[in-house]
């Protein structure tokens, strides 16, 4: 009994109109209209693909015009302090401009400039010799180099206020051995430029050193070895083949830094330097005036743009690709004696700095004394912390996903500009959007009240910035692009055959969101969400000017008790918020370290 043969289409008959399983309109050219533009570009198909495929075309744009409304949204508070650049104000800004803006320009630019050279020391340095070299202790190093980056900077400035000031363990370990006298010999001061430099330095240093070990990480063998064969050594190699390719990451890592330098206040208020960031703060509690206050962060965002106009310029038009897709283990230099030891001493001296002696500070001073109001105040102020976090950090990771998908759809030059703009709150200090938010929510407000009043005889108070909303939307413009970068890479990572796997099952753009990308970036997303959530922890000016009357976070309870000199006190706080950031960071040192192509680095 002859069996019926099972069907087949050749394959090389597929691109024929007349075999194609698809219908004529979407194999054959498409109609043009009298000025020779398409009638219609996008093919109809029948069946789920039919029905993904169409929805898809429409809900792209429609994505698309949700992130444009997020990112105009997102530029309200910087225009709004743009805006008020020209505005007369009541003599402030002329008595300013006459004493003290010369001063908070020197202190700014100095501050920069010692910040600056500090992290490319240290990051730079240590991420070298973890990442190309073997030593005892690499393997801690590797993800403890981190660490610093749990420790606000204003909680460091505490620290070693209370470590090195005169009654201090320092100084007074120091009299009890020499037997010299209050006015016997020279102690630097901690509490100068120089020393927020110093402290800011040990803070920021891991912007450095994670991206430019990323950076190493990422390199092909292929130009390390050729350097070799040309006579080059590890150094040799190491400025002239590997520190050239990482710039981009390296500038890019130096960039962060000094954003979150300029944008530093805990630490520069508590030390008494004077900079931009003191003199917003001062202008709008101190002196009452919110065009002042607007018109210095207008100054002090025209500062942040030429740092990033002048880092693009330094670029010019090179180029950083690599040109071979031959990934191995990176090459390995084993340091042994003395070597071996300096090694270790670099990458350990930063840690200890930055993270082990202010920790073990902070925990000795809470064991001894810490916050007397430790019960139900603190554990009021640790909910107040948590709620903002929790919140900010859940909605970011969700409008970021949003905005990453609105690009996969529809790829175009809205989108990418929407993406860019809305994340460009990053390199605004927290001040300035502060400050740029304030004034119109508070014009809203009172807007709305007054009409309220007039029409139904109710009023509605301060509905914004009486209440955590505008606190919440001044942290989401702040932190939006920390969630977004990394949503962003991990959505570009899944293929574009599993968009075509879901069309085909008849999920449409939001179910394949949510059933298909969403579990496949879980880790990235919760990556987005804990890091967000650990700098909403430590964020303070925003904090300091935007919350709501009797509404104290833990940030905030360790400023006011520093800033009375109660630093033992101000410990239980600080020690909190430095817990807080510690395991998402060694969760993210993981993640790089397994990031490298072709197999994990050794």
């Amino acid at each position: 009994m002859a069996t019926a043969s099972p069907l087949r289409i050749p394959m090389a008959h597929m691109d024929s109109p007349a075999q194609s399983p698809l219908p004529a309109s979407a194999s054959r050219s498409v109609k043009r209209g009298g000025g020779g533009r398409p009638l219609d570009r996008r093919p109809r198909y029948p069946g789920p693909v039919g029905r993904w495929v169409n929805r898809g075309a429409r809900r792209g744009p429609a994505l698309t015009w949700v992130a444009l409304i997020i990112a105009a949204l997102f530029s309200v508070p910087v225009f709004s302090v743009l805006a008020n650049v020209f505005v007369p104000s009541q003599g402030t800004w002329a008595h300013l401009a006459g004493t003290v803006l010369p001063g908070y320009v020197a202190n700014t630019v100095l501050l920069v400039l010692g910040v600056g050279s500090g992290v490319l020391i240290l990051g730079l340095s240590t991420a070298w010799l973890v990442t190309m070299c073997r030593f005892p202790g690499r393997r801690v190093f590797e993800w403890a180099l981190i660490l610093p980056l749990a420790v606000p900077a204003y909680v460091m400035a505490y620290t070693y206020t209370d470590f090195l000031q005169f009654t201090g363990p320092v100084q007074t370990l120091l009299r009890e051995l020499t037997g010299w006298g209050p006015r016997d010999y020279w102690f630097p001061n901690i509490r100068s430029l120089g020393g927020a430099a110093a402290l800011l330095s040990l803070v920021l240093y891991p912007y450095v050193y994670l991206l430019a070990r990323a950076a190493f990480l990422e390199q092909s063998v292929c130009a390390l070895e050729v350097s070799r064969t040309l006579g080059c050594g590890p150094w040799a190699s190491f400025f002239r083949v590997a520190l050239p390719l990482a710039r981009p990451a390296v500038v890019s890592g130096v960039a962060l830094a000094l954003m979150e330098t300029i944008a530093d206040f805990g630490t520069v208020s508590f030390f008494g330097v004077p900079t931009f960031t003191t003199g917003i703060v001062r202008a709008w509690f101190s002196l009452g005036d919110r065009i002042a206050a607007a018109q210095l962060a207008s100054a002090l965002l025209c500062f942040v743009l030429v740092l990033v106009v002048m880092e693009r310029i330094s670029r010019g038009r090179a180029r950083y690709y690599h040109t071979s897709g031959k990934y191995q283990h990176l090459p390995s230099f084993r340091l042994s004696g003395w070597r071996a030891l300096a090694a270790s001493l670099a990458c350990f001296l930063p840690l200890l700095l930055g993270f082990l002696l202010p920790a073990a500070v902070l925990f000795g001073m809470t064991v001894e004394a810490g916050d007397a109001q430790l019960g139900p105040r603190f554990l009021r102020l640790a909910g107040n912390s948590f709620t903002l976090a929790a919140v900010t950090s859940l909605t970011a990771v969700i409008l970021a996903a949003l905005m990453a998908y609105s690009v996969r759809l529809n790829p175009g030059a809205l989108s990418l500009g929407a993406n860019r703009v809305a994340a460009m709150g990053y390199a605004v200090p927290g001040t300035v959007i502060a400050v740029g938010t304030l004034i119109p929510f508070a014009v809203f407000d009172n807007t709305l009240d007054a009409w309220m009043r007039a029409a139904f005889g109710v009023s509605t108070g301060l509905l914004l910035t009486g209440t955590i909303a505008a606190l919440v939307f001044a942290y989401l413009v702040r932190f939006l692009a920390v969630s977004l970068n990394a949503v962003d890479s991990s959505l570009s990572k899944i293929q574009p055959s599993m968009d075509d796997a879901a069309r085909s099952l008849g999920h449409g753009p939001a179910s394949t969101l949510v059933k298909i990308h969403a579990p496949l970036m879980w880790g990235s997303l919760l990556t987005a969400g804990l890091m967000v959530f650990v700098d909403v922890m430590k964020e303070l000016p925003a904090t300091l000017i935007m919350r709501p009357f009797n509404f104290d976070t833990l940030a905030v309870q360790a400023y006011n008790l520093a800033s009375d000199e109660r630093l033992t006190e101000a410990s239980t706080a600080s020690l909190a918020i430095v817990a807080v950031g510690i395991l998402p960071l060694i969760l993210l040192s993981r993640t790089i370290a397994h990031a490298r192509p072709g197999g994990r680095a050794t």
